[in-house]
């Protein structure tokens, strides 16, 4: 291959990387906003929509543990194309149906297909990448924030836009053209798993192995830690700035808010631990903003409304923070691989009790206090487990020492 055809490829792998880091978090944000409309259209309970809220971590924990083996017997760019597939289909299809049933298996076929990607998607860097994993970290996890912030904020406007009283039915399913045009870079990419003789993502660390390591364990339950916090608020904030007496287009832009503080900080901090030894004080700084920001909300709801909301989504940079620490705690992309499906699929299992749990603290509770408070508790140990984590350890040289399994 000529350096132009090479260069051409890695500008086209980029792109691919970008568009589908944009969609990587809209099956999942973008019904919070129309939260109450959904119930409301499709007669959905209570524990139904509790279960609607906790089903993006089930779904990144059960189809997270399948990506890297997924990705060794298809191929890291088929299975990102086959993914990026199945977010599509299941968001448009999701937004057509009638029934609670079917609305919650295909939401669960949109979230399978945005789980498997974001398994894969640190291992491809790591294979394209690997003298800048934390500048390309730092591209993708802002690509992410602005999804997050773009159907956290849009869908609302969208629905509004439509003119009929189903009109949450247009909000969601617009998120999957923006899917479907993420789809075409990925489908000129999947030729380059044909001749792959070692393909990134196989499984040749077992996750069992990774368990077994000091660097695995903290990095599942940081990243659970973090996640925990992440969709309680993306599942439950537009719901409390409603109970405010706010409209719901200024709660989406509240939560909008949240999520878009993390754009330019999902750039600066990847940078950031790219570049320092010790990670200690950027851990501090990030955790030290969710309890301000919790605690300000629980108190004073109207007052600081944007000043709280800065500090929570300046919180949820964690998430950043945890990505490029899967690829800076690994050194082959076969590790990537292994250490990011152990992560994220433990992670997000235990993690589903966030925004489960906070909806029944709120209604155990009838009020939001309790549950923010929960949530200010569960900081603490999110801040151990960063600082275990702020040294330069990696996951492979732990393997070697760890005896086998008997």
């Amino acid at each position: 291959m000529s350096p132009a055809d090479r260069a051409s490829g890695r500008v086209l792998v980029l792109v691919g990387i970008v568009v589908l880091a944009v969609n990587l978090r809209p099956a999942a944000v973008s019904v919070g906003p129309v939260l109450d409309d959904v119930r409301a259209g499709l007669d959905m309970s209570g524990t139904e929509a509790g279960i609607l809220t906790a089903l993006p971590v089930v779904a990144f924990a059960v189809f997270g543990s399948l990506a890297s083996r997924l990705a060794g017997i298809v191929g890291p760019h088929r299975i990102t194309a086959l993914s990026l597939a199945g977010v599509t289909v299941g968001l448009f299809a999701r937004s057509r149906v009638d029934g609670v049933v079917p609305f919650l298996l295909l939401s669960l076929v949109a979230l399978g297909g945005m789980a498997t990607a974001n398994v894969v998607l640190p291992s491809l860097v790591k294979l394209h990448f690997p003298e800048r994993v934390g500048t390309l970290t730092a591209v993708y996890s802002t690509a992410l924030a602005v999804g997050i912030t773009g159907s956290s904020v849009l869908t609302v406007p969208i629905s509004e836009a439509s003119g009929s009283a189903d009109g949450w039915r247009s909000g969601l399913a617009a998120w999957s053209l923006l899917a479907a045009l993420a789809l075409v870079p990925w489908l000129a990419l999947v030729g380059r798993d044909r001749d792959r003789v070692r393909p990134v993502a196989a499984d040749r660390i077992p996750l069992s192995a990774i368990a077994r390591t000091r660097t695995g364990r903290f990095m599942a339950a940081f990243f659970a830690l973090q996640s925990l916090q992440a969709y309680a608020v993306f599942g439950w904030f537009a719901a409390i700035y409603r109970d405010a007496g706010y409209s719901a287009s200024t709660a989406g832009l509240l939560l909008g808010v949240i999520t878009g503080t993390s754009i330019p900080l999902s750039f600066l901090v990847p940078s950031l631990a790219g570049r320092m030894t010790n990670l200690t004080p950027l851990v501090l700084a990030l955790a030290a903003c969710y309890p301000v920001g919790y605690v300000g909300l629980a108190l004073a709801p109207h007052d600081l409304a944007v000043l709280w909301a800065l500090l929570v989504g300046a919180g949820t940079c964690t998430f950043p923070l945890v990505l490029v620490l899967i690829g800076l705690r690994s050194r082959t992309p076969e590790g990537t691989a292994s250490l990011s499906a152990f992560t994220q699929s433990v992670g997000y299992l235990f993690s589903a009790v966030g925004p489960f749990g906070f909806g029944v603290l709120h209604d155990l509770t009838d009020g939001w206090t309790v549950p923010l408070l929960a949530l200010t508790a569960l900081i603490v140990p999110l801040a151990v487990c960063g600082l275990a984590l702020a040294r330069p350890s990696y996951v492979e040289d732990e393997l070697a020492l760890t005896p086998p399994a008997s």
